[in-house]
């Protein structure tokens, strides 16, 4: 049963990326992914309070499974990052490629942590 929370969450999570992406990359005239940037601190923020709630016992392991492996799992994605961040570097845009690196890297493991720390919060 544990698969099954896994997909029917990876499910949402790719549908959610991809509207995500589509609607912020539309509101930004620029070679920066804004969109896969959004998705992903977005998820690392969400993950980081998941996970602060399954400690604290405010949501069970399957809300975990549910939420954060398949969701957050689908929603955030290491690998657009790595294509998009080579495509910039490959068309003379290294300014935005290295940026995209440090920003969404920082960005990401802060929103973790503020996810975290909301958590503790709230049901520490």
């Amino acid at each position: 049963m544990n698969w099954f929370l896994v997909v029917a969450g990876g499910m949402v999570g790719a549908v959610l990326r991809y509207l995500t992406d589509r609607a912020v990359q539309a509101r930004h005239d620029t070679a920066f992914p804004w969109g896969t940037f959004t998705a992903n601190v977005t998820g690392c923020l969400v993950i980081g309070v998941l996970t602060g709630a399954v400690v604290h016992g405010a949501a069970s392991e399957d809300v975990g499974l549910l939420l954060g492996t398949g969701l957050c799992g689908a929603l955030t994605t290491y690998s657009t990052f790595s294509y998009e961040t080579l495509r910039l570097s490959e068309t003379g845009e290294r300014f935005f490629a290295a940026a995209n690196v440090v920003v969404s890297v920082v960005a990401g493991l802060g929103a973790v942590f503020v996810g975290a720390a909301l958590a503790d919060a709230v049901w520490a």
